[in-house]
């Protein structure tokens, strides 16, 4: 709990799974809806149908390329911090004399 406190430890990755999960369900549930929303005739037939599959078929492939983008900014930050933590313990260890 004190990490989550002193933000040592991110809590970003748990919520990213998360909405990836929510985004999948959506994704689906939207898909069924169209599908069923054109075969029973509301708005355009083919247009409707066509919409659902795609939506069900690319849908979680666009939820999955957004949660990697955000998941790569945070592991950028990580990476950064330790890159920091490093050159700040080789300050402290002093110069090093060849």
């Amino acid at each position: 709990m004190g990490d989550f406190l002193a933000f040592r430890k991110m809590i970003v990755p748990v919520i990213i799974q998360i909405v990836f999960w929510l985004g999948i369900i959506a994704c689906i549930i939207a898909g069924i809806g169209s599908i069923v929303a054109g075969v029973l005739g509301y708005g355009e037939k083919v247009g409707m149908i066509l919409g659902g599959i795609l939506s069900i078929f690319l849908g979680p492939i666009i939820v999955r390329v957004y949660c990697e983008f955000v998941m790569v900014v945070f592991k950028m930050y990580d990476t950064v911090r330790e890159i920091k933590d490093t050159l700040i313990r080789q300050e402290k260890a002093g110069p090093k004399i060849y």
